[in-house]
């Protein structure tokens, strides 16, 4: 019987060496510093993990080696879409050939698509495996969103289709979905600055790509939510809530790779045509990072001294 995905999913970093390779070592130990930290989950491959600049045998390795580390601590689901159905097929049967626990999957973007089209690729894609699926709507990439009541449609026309990333943005929508559709569909947020606010309103976690560089705040707030403990949990907030506005406004894979950096976990920089965080915008976040008790004061130097 499949787990049921519940927690902080982590939308793991795609490490890089210094020549902009995949660096199998940093990717281990990022896992194992996730689950050390209290995550419950972790996602490779998905848009913090940079998959668009990945060739598909660096996704299908950078899951093989999610999975291999993870070694069924927490369950691993990989962000297998793609804008060509045929290769979205080969990653989700790589993914349950690997021992992925589910499959996550975007909507093919580029090139706009009736929801009947959209449809079709997920009851494809759901037909050629036998892992539960997560729908992926994140109309700012994709350009377009998926209404609640499509979602609620696939879940109830497809028999894998059990879960859904909101990166809506839109926190009524995502109320939508927790409250008229709930029994229908498990909806976690992807959007960071709404992570407080979805766990509040209900919704069992959130894929949450800050947690490359605040795994054990991330980790606590859910629990804190999950305990009824909402006045400490808001307590929490108050510090993340700054670094979640950082991320979302100063470019999200350079600012996430840099905090993952400063907090000792050897992601590198981005793959072109993504650049680095600019210096005096890691000094920054740095600053940041340590108001919400993730990065000891001077961390970062010892962090960046490390890199050079």
């Amino acid at each position: 019987m499949a787990k049921q995905l519940r927690g902080i999913l982590s939308a793991l970093a795609t490490p890089f060496d210094r020549q902009g390779q995949l660096n199998p070592g940093a990717l281990r130990e990022l896992v194992d510093g996730q689950l050390a930290a209290g995550i419950h989950g972790l996602i490779p491959c998905g848009s913090t993990g940079e998959f668009t600049a990945l060739t598909l045998e660096e996704r299908m390795r950078v899951v093989e080696i999610v999975i291999e580390q993870a070694n069924g601590r927490a369950p691993v689901v990989p962000q297998t879409g793609h804008t060509s159905t045929a290769v979205a097929i080969e990653l989700s049967r790589h993914a349950q050939r690997a021992g992925a626990d589910a499959i996550m999957v975007v909507h093919p973007y580029y090139e706009p698509l009736s929801l009947d089209e959209v449809f079709g690729y997920f009851a494809d894609i759901a037909a050629a495996v036998d892992l539960p699926l997560m729908v992926y709507n994140i109309p700012s990439c994709t350009g377009m969103n998926l209404p609640p009541a499509f979602l609620a449609k696939l879940a109830q026309e497809i028999p894998t289709v059990r879960y859904v990333k909101d990166s809506s943005g839109d926190l009524s929508q995502i109320s939508e979905l927790l409250y008229r559709y709930g029994d229908v569909v498990t909806t976690f947020n992807g959007w960071d600055t709404l992570t407080f606010s979805g766990l509040a309103l209900g919704s069992p976690g959130a894929v949450w790509g800050a947690a490359n560089c605040l795994p054990r705040q991330c980790a606590e707030l859910f629990e804190l939510v999950a305990a009824g403990r909402l006045a400490e949990a808001k307590a929490l907030w108050d510090r993340l809530w700054p670094v979640q506005h950082f991320l979302v406004t100063e470019g999200y894979i350079a600012s996430v790779k840099a905090g993952a950096n400063l907090l000792g976990f050897a992601v590198g920089d981005p793959r072109p045509p993504f650049r680095p965080l600019a210096p005096d915008k890691q000094q920054a976040l740095a600053r940041l990072l340590e108001q919400a008790g993730a990065l000891e004061p001077g961390r970062q130097h010892q962090a960046a001294a490390s890199r050079a």
